[in-house]
């Protein structure tokens, strides 16, 4: 049954200011955290480290060595990540509970209880507090980056869904440069404010907090999962700012009955079912290759690097943020092309020049000591690495699960693509130094054979999913999960009926 007066049938698009400010409060609090917890640990390194060592001499007189400073520092550093692990593993589970919104909103649960403890830390005199709030505020981002491409993607119509789903990456970039900024000297990257750095991630949550309760929640969410038609299209009409299309809530509708009777899927049963299986293998190939392509690797050497080229250590922080800026500007860019240019494109073109860039970058840095302006063309090859990377594989990458699954198996598929981030980038953290030390100048080999890798995976594989509707998008990787069987059965089909 429709709603005739409710339904718009002549396909006007209405104002999108509404979705616009959806997606603005949501991310505000959401994915912006992943970037900005992220980069904020940089600034206040040795302030924690000699915090760490003070505490040690105070509880019980022990001076630790260098070595042993260094392993509280990393396990400081990295534990995000394992908290971000968590965050993956039940942002699913919440989001089919709760719904999409609601979840976002008890998120910053985890993220108050980090601020509070990072921010007592330094008087409490316990680093371990400052363990307990970096597992967290890991829980957050993971919860954060999972839900809220998925909230993003479910709550746009078709021609925005790429845009408004890409908005995550945006505001991950403009969290790591928001972090680099706040984290400068002159603002809370200093030693007596290091704590109050830590702990400067509960603004953009309180923002969250206060705004998102007045956005509705996904439209696809509520009809599918909650069987509400007439919640559905409320909804629908407050984000779109005008009557609701017919064909929107006709997809919609399609894939609710494609939907009935079933349960959400659990992580375990999509790796058993066929229906999805080069969906399962793409969402892991491109979710692990956006960690192990070594864009946050790069950011690693450009202390490095920009010092060779004769900055001064006192105007390091500064260009830093260019850094940041530029993945923030590219990642802008794309949202721009993805409706226009297509995912397969943009993934695809992101990954060659990823890999043309590490070979350039590996030949400058073999040569930097032998030609004087080899250190400019390292420092170029920084900026044109992060470029590409943020043109294609950071933002399209997110945008996948929420296209090529469907409404009962999406949370699954983002858990699954989720963990495989989360995981790469805590053995990304483990093996780099030894990748530094062990092929020097050649560590960023492996990274090119990984970015050429995915793009041959890209262009050989996956699917342009470009304006197309899920049913759509469902029936091209049909074709590829049973690829040659379809023929099979056509020639076999007239025989098994006449010999009944």
């Amino acid at each position: 049954m429709f709603f005739p007066r409710q339904l718009n049938q002549r396909g006007v698009h209405g104002n999108d200011l509404n979705l616009m400010l959806m997606v603005t409060s949501c991310a505000i609090g959401g994915t912006l955290q992943y970037g900005y917890n992220l980069a904020i640990m940089n600034a206040p390194t040795i302030f924690i480290q000699n915090f760490v060592n003070e505490t040690f001499r105070e509880r019980w007189d022990v001076q630790l060595k260098n070595y042993q400073v260094t392993l509280v520092w990393t396990c400081i550093v990295s534990i995000y990540s394992l908290g971000g692990l968590a965050g993956a593993l039940i942002a699913g589970p919440m989001s089919i509970t709760f719904g999409r919104k609601k979840t976002m909103l008890l998120n910053n649960i985890f993220l108050m209880l980090s601020s509070l403890l990072a921010l007592t830390s330094r008087a409490a005199k316990s680093f371990e507090m400052i363990i307990i709030s970096r597992v967290l505020v890991g829980i957050n981002a993971g919860i954060s980056m999972n839900v809220q491409p998925m909230y993003f993607g479910e709550s746009a119509p078709k021609h925005l869904r790429g845009a408004a789903s890409l908005s995550s990456a945006i505001f991950t970039a403009f969290g790591v440069v928001l972090g680099q900024v706040v984290g400068l000297r002159e603002i809370l990257g200093s030693e007596p404010c290091w704590q109050y750095l830590l702990a400067s991630n509960a603004i953009p949550g309180l923002i969250q907090l206060l705004t998102l309760p007045w956005f509705p929640e996904s439209p696809r969410y509520l009809l599918i999962d909650r069987g509400d038609k007439e919640a559905c299209i409320n909804a629908l009409r407050r984000l779109r700012g005008c009557e609701v299309q017919r064909s929107e809530l006709d997809e919609i509708l399609q894939e609710q009955a494609e939907a009935k009777g079933l349960r959400p899927s659990r992580p375990w049963e999509l790796f058993a079912d066929r229906n999805v299986r080069w969906q399962v293998i793409s969402i892991i190939t491109l979710s692990s290759a956006m960690q192990l392509c070594g864009n946050d690797s790069i950011y690693f050497y450009a202390y490095y690097v920009f010092k060779e080229s004769g900055i001064s250590p006192d105007m390091i922080q500064y260009i830093t943020i260019c850094t940041g800026t530029c993945e923030f500007t590219a990642c802008i860019i794309c949202n721009l092309l993805i409706e226009r240019q297509g995912r397969k494109i943009l993934l695809m073109g992101g990954y060659v020049l990823m890999t043309v860039w590490a070979i350039v970058f590996t030949i400058a840095l073999c040569f930097e000591h032998k030609v004087e302006w080899m250190p400019y063309l390292s420092m170029a090859c920084i900026f044109t690495y992060i470029l590409s990377f943020g043109m294609g594989p950071a933002g399209v990458t997110g945008v996948l699960p929420t296209e090529i699954f469907s409404q009962t198996a999406r949370p699954a598929a983002y858990m699954i693509a989720g963990s495989m981030m989360w995981i790469n980038l805590f053995i990304m953290g483990m093996i780099f130094p030894f990748l530094v030390s062990e092929l020097g100048e050649f560590c960023f080999v492996p990274f090119a054979a990984v970015c050429f890798l995915s793009a041959l995976y890209v262009g050989l594989v996956l699917p342009e999913t470009k304006g197309k509707t899920l049913s759509a998008i469902a029936n091209e990787f049909h074709k590829l999960n049973y690829r040659g069987q379809d023929n099979y059965f056509l020639f076999l089909g007239p025989i098994f009926i006449k010999s009944l």
